[in-house]
């Protein structure tokens, strides 16, 4: 996969559509994205993974897609252009989108996201995702392309399970997984064969004499089931007719010991009856009219407390209504007077305003005095302002400068002398360095080809020359382990009898094992011995590469410093030249010239400065001259209105001489006088009002006092004839239905009998003794039913369910036999059937088991992700040893767990976890990138791309340098790697980059280094 271009709107810091141009990038091999903090760099990588996979490092796509979006932004829209598949040949584009909700700023919508195929100007849609189109997961993807913050070293930190089925998927390696299928085909045979010889098994017994066997039965049994039937029907049809009689004696049983409890609770009904017929003549006769009674006495107590209040208040208020009257009387007196008082009021108020008047006059003259003095000194100091003005205008336009645009020019030229000549210098000095560096490799090349053999022209060839001698010793090594295990088997040899290997009766000569373990002893000492010269040539043939590596980078950064000094050079002789021109010979001359030139322009513009100042002086006393003058003006009209207005105000008083003696009052007492009057005017009047609405209130309630006295005396009278009038007509029923007693009675009114429940209760009772009465007589003249015996019954029960028993019985046996009949012939034709499959099966499991032991457990899988994992360490340990300094390197065992090979300590193994924080990210790196190289061949691509966020942080200078170097020599190997960083000597060394910016406005800006 190698981007194109990406375009990202309203994502985390991105709040305006930024977009990075990674055709620019990429062209440059290596390059960098850098920027502060929080700037927004990880989310570059976050946007493509959001793209590719519809999820990023930080947040998932779904719950919490909301955090995504800019709190500013609407909207998050990314779209990702790429290339992918085999060579890298095909444009992809991918687009992703989500809007927040119009009515719910906080809730987003689900996001779009799709994928493009793109030739030319034309995109057609594809139902692909990315795991298809790029060829990986997002898992391996982050392992391999693009490395997310925090998560460089998830590779080495895979358990050995993990990181085998990773390598499984990477590289298709479950085509090598065979096992699973032959055992699947191994199991479902050996189930089939089970399955059959369980059917089989279970279909021994049935033979053809079987089932002429069961035929002959059948025939007999037939034969007794219907004599058995026949006996069953008689005796079933008096069963039925003893079944109607033992029916109806349990019913004349049961309604003749009802009837016994019928006749127990007679006497009980006959007393409640007796009860219920009191209650019910009491409470529809006597009761209402006791209850009126009562009720009649207590309206007459009620009339008669309101008749002792009444008269009462009839008093109070003839008392009450005297006063309020007098009261009216002095007020309405007091209020005819509201006039006369109300035009001294008007007096008073035009004395106050004549007293107001007269001080506005007073300051008006106080301030006409004071400006006149102060608008002719300012009238001076102004003249003196502008004289003083015109004094530095001219001094200024005497001062000359030269031209702006040839002071810039000349000041440019001084700040590139000063750069060109302390970059030659730099330069010059790095040119000797690196020179001096390039002759200490050289001679370091040149004592390691000191140490090849004369008889082999190169490493390479003495690597090769070596590992064959190794495999020549192997292999006399395998003949002499084979004879050994023969020699183990020496004792069991004896003359006269067959050898199991050659068929030999004499044993002339038989192995001594003890010579022969000598031998491969030595043998096996030999190979570790060739073994570690092999090492030994292999780790010279790294550090010769490593030297020549150096060395041609050393020379091409020296053929590049001195194409650099040539060019600074170059630039200080134009400098030089264009100078010249100028009449201008030195650099003392340039710097003169322009120092001249600057204290001219400090001067002119300190003048200028000055002038500005005193003229925006000028203008601001002109500005309060002028308003000065019209505040005088303003003030004389003041004075000539405010005389106006006194000579009307003397002229509109009518009561002078009442008013004379207020001109010397304050406005203060005059205004108090003012009020208080004013304050009586309106009380009096709120008074009268008053008065007068509570004597009419009064006199309305005296007279409603009276007419209620009246009404309840009235009704005094009438109640108490009533009462007298129900009393008699109470004693005239209480005699008319028995009821001397009127203790008695009452306590009947009060009695808390159910009358209905009663009733129904006494009916119940007769209807049903009636009922069970009428039944007993009729069952008593049924003929057999009282001489129903239940033993009898009993006897013949027992009779119909023997009969009927053994009739079923027979019948299941008639059927039993039929269906195995039935199923006899089925199953016989089955047996023969299955004995043909069976043989079958047994011809394909045998070649089943010799193929499961071939393929046995996922061995072969694990045996071909070893043979990768230990391609793709030796392939990192290229670069790990170089990085290290020779003093460590990879190694991955069986369990495909990472190891780590320690020079500096005799070679010993350590585990990976072991090393420092430093040296883990150095091999992270190694690894991601051995990886990265092992995707790129798979997917058959001429260019592979590798991104890296961060990592570097924990490295010191020196392994920042040697990492540097590392990644710039994958240029050379057709790689592009991009790096985010913040760490500063990267940003120095790498010349392409992008930096990104946090503006608290526009949110993350996007600028280039080209």
């Amino acid at each position: 996969m190698i981007p194109i271009r990406l375009e990202i709107e309203g994502l985390y810091s991105y709040k305006e559509k930024q977009v990075v141009e990674f055709d620019q990038l990429t062209a440059a091999g290596l390059f960098g994205i850098f920027g502060a903090v929080g700037s927004g760099k990880s989310s570059i990588l976050e946007a493509i993974l959001l793209a590719l996979y519809g999820s990023t490092e930080r947040l998932s796509d779904r719950g919490e897609k909301n955090s995504m979006v800019n709190l500013q932004s609407e909207a998050l829209l990314i779209s990702f252009e790429f290339k992918a598949g085999k060579n890298n040949v095909k444009t992809y584009l991918a687009r992703y989108s989500a809007k927040r909700n119009s009515k719910n700023f906080d809730d987003v919508k689900p996001a779009e996201h799709t994928f493009y195929l793109k030739s030319e100007d034309h995109l057609e849609p594809l139902t692909k995702r990315a795991e298809e189109i790029v060829g990986m997961k997002k898992e391996h993807f982050k392992q391999t392309v693009i490395i997310p913050q925090g998560k460089f070293r998830e590779f080495i930190d895979l358990t050995p399970g993990p990181r085998a089925e990773m390598m499984k998927e990477l590289f298709g390696l479950e085509r090598f997984d065979l096992a699973a299928k032959t055992g699947s085909l191994l199991r479902i045979v050996k189930d089939e064969k089970i399955r059959l010889e369980t059917q089989l098994g279970a279909l021994a017994a049935i033979t053809s004499e079987l089932l002429d066997e069961k035929t002959a039965l059948i025939r007999e049994v037939e034969r007794q089931t219907e004599e058995k039937e026949k006996t069953f029907r008689q005796t079933e049809l008096t069963f039925k007719k003893q079944e109607g009689l033992q029916a109806k004696h349990k019913e004349l049983q049961g309604f003749l010991k009802e009837w016994a409890d019928l006749e127990q609770k007679r006497p009980v009904i006959a007393e409640k009856k007796t009860i219920w017929k009191d209650f019910l003549k009491a409470k529809t006769y006597l009761k209402p009219i006791w209850e009126q009674i009562n009720e009649k006495i207590t309206e007459l107590e009620k009339y008669q407390v309101s008749v002792t209040d009444c008269s009462r208040f009839r008093e109070t208020y003839i008392k009450e209504i005297g006063e309020l009257e007098e009261d009216e009387k002095k007020l309405k007196e007091k209020a005819d007077q509201k006039s006369e008082r109300e035009a001294k009021i008007r007096d008073l108020k035009k004395v106050a305003e004549i007293k107001i008047l007269n001080k506005e006059l007073k300051d008006a003259e106080k301030e006409t005095a004071k400006l006149r003095p102060s608008i002719e000194n300012q009238k001076l100091a102004l003249s003196d302002l502008s004289t003083k003005i015109k004094t530095l205008e001219k001094e200024a336009e005497n001062i000359l400068i030269p031209d702006s645009t040839t002071l810039s020019d000349l000041k440019g030229k001084a700040r590139d002398w000063n750069l060109w000549e302390e970059q030659l210098g730099k330069m010059k000095a790095e040119a000797k360095s690196i020179s001096d560096t390039a002759k200490d490799i050289q001679l370091n090349i040149k004592e390691l080809k000191q140490q090849i053999p004369s008889g082999q022209s190169s490493f390479t060839l003495w690597i090769a020359s070596q590992k064959q001698h190794i495999q020549d010793l192997e292999a006399e090594k395998e003949k002499l382990q084979r004879k050994a295990g023969l020699a183990a088997h020496v004792h069991l040899l004896e003359d006269g009898e067959a050898c199991p290997l050659c068929g030999a009766t004499d044993h002339p000569n038989p192995l001594t094992a003890a010579k022969d373990e000598k031998v491969l002893e030595g043998k096996s000492l030999e190979i570790d011995v060739a073994k570690n010269l092999l090492e030994k040539i292999r780790s010279l043939n790294q550090k010769h590469e490593e030297q020549q590596i150096r060395l041609e980078n050393q020379l091409a950064n020296l053929a590049q410093k001195e194409k650099d000094i040539q060019y600074l050079e170059s630039q200080l002789k134009e400098i030089q030249q264009h100078l010249e021109s100028h009449q201008i010979t030195s650099k003392e001359d340039l710097i003169s010239l322009i120092n001249n030139a600057d204290k001219a322009i400090q001067k002119k513009e300190k003048l200028e400065k000055e002038t500005k100042a005193l003229r925006k002086k000028w203008e601001q006393d002109q500005d309060n001259y002028e308003k000065k003058e019209k505040k005088l003006r303003e003030v004389e009209q003041q004075q000539l209105s405010l005389n106006s207005k006194l000579l009307a105000k003397k002229e509109e008083i009518r009561d002078y001489a009442f008013c004379k003696p207020f001109f010397e009052k304050e406005a203060e007492l005059i205004e108090q006088t003012i009020q208080k009057v004013q304050q009586d005017i309106e009380e009096t009047a709120f008074k009268l009002s008053g008065k007068q609405k509570v004597l009419l209130e009064t006199r309305a309630k005296q007279a409603t006092n009276l007419a209620n006295l009246k009404h309840f005396e009235q009704s005094i009278n009438s109640t108490e004839s009533r009462i007298i009038e129900l009393k008699s007509e109470f004693e005239t029923l209480k005699k008319t239905h028995g009821f001397e007693d009127e203790e008695k009675l009452v306590a009947l009114f009060n009695h808390s009998l159910d009358a209905d429940k009663v009733d129904a209760e006494i009916r119940q009772f007769e209807d049903r003794s009636l009922l069970v009465e009428t039944k007993i007589k009729e069952l008593q003249s049924d003929s057999g039913v009282s001489e129903f015996s239940q033993e009898e019954f009993d006897l013949l029960n027992n009779n119909l369910q023997e009969q009927k028993e053994a009739l079923e019985s027979i019948k299941k046996e008639f059927t039993l036999l039929n269906q195995e009949i039935i199923s006899t012939k089925a199953k016989l034709e089955e047996k023969q059937k299955l004995e043909k499959e069976f043989g079958q099966l047994e011809n394909r499991e045998a070649n089943l088991k010799e193929l499961e032991r071939l393929f046995k457990g996922s061995g072969f899988v694990k045996y071909v992700s070893s043979i990768y994992l230990k391609e793709l360490c030796a392939t990192a340990n290229l670069r790990f040893t170089k990085l290290t300094k020779n003093s460590l390197s990879l190694e991955i065992d069986d369990n495909n767990t990472f190891w780590v090979i320690d020079y500096l300590n005799g070679g010993k193994k350590r585990l990976l976890k072991t090393l420092s924080g430093g040296q883990t990210f150095q091999a992270s790196l190694c690894l991601a990138l051995a990886l990265a190289e092992k995707v790129k061949s798979l997917n058959q691509a001429d260019q592979s791309f590798f991104f890296l966020d961060e990592g570097f942080g924990a490295l010191d200078r020196n392994s920042l340098r040697v990492v540097f170097e590392t990644l710039k020599l994958l240029r050379h190997e057709n790689r592009i790697v991009g790096i985010i960083s913040h760490v500063e000597e990267l940003q120095q060394e790498i010349e392409v980059y992008a930096k990104i910016e946090l503006d608290p406005e526009k949110g993350s800006q996007v600028e280039y280094s080209f």
